[in-house]
């Protein structure tokens, strides 16, 4: 049984994918549905960073790209009620600690990394290795040629 539903989102057609499929599966079983977008500050990355930087602005971003998406794909499958959460901190390792309290975690294939020719994103390769509940990994939808 599905009772709670993570879906990771961060604005990219593969997380776009992701959310419509958790919607659909939400649905399917009732289940309670939560979106989670997280941003990263630059200070994470180390010393390299020189200039003020908003975080602020960033969060905002972040929960902005999180509502564009979810009334994107919402539309198509009224009455799934979504929890919204934007959440600071690397993106993997976040989606992973939340999943203890998830009966599903659902990512797409792709994000916004910079390796497009790879067939997993960092993240969904990370999420299907140290998850703490099931995964689903929304692949890209296939084209004919």
């Amino acid at each position: 049984m599905v009772g709670r539903i993570l879906v990771g989102v961060d604005g990219s057609e593969g997380s776009r994918r992701a959310l419509r499929w958790a919607i659909g599966e939400a649905a399917a079983h009732e289940a309670a549905l939560q979106a989670l977008i997280v941003w990263q500050s630059p200070y994470d990355f180390g010393e390299a960073l020189y200039f003020p930087v908003d975080e602020g602005k960033l969060a905002e971003g972040a929960k902005q790209r999180l509502a564009e998406s979810i009334a994107e794909v919402a539309g198509e499958a009224p009455g799934v009620q979504i929890d919204c959460l934007v959440v600071e901190g690397d993106p993997a390792e976040t989606l992973c600690e939340r999943s203890a309290e998830a009966d599903l975690l659902v990512v797409g294939s792709r994000g916004h990394g910079g390796f497009a020719g790879l067939m997993l994103g960092s993240v969904s390769t990370k999420c299907a290795h140290h998850s703490r509940c099931p995964v689903v990994i929304v692949p890209k939808a296939q084209t004919r040629d």
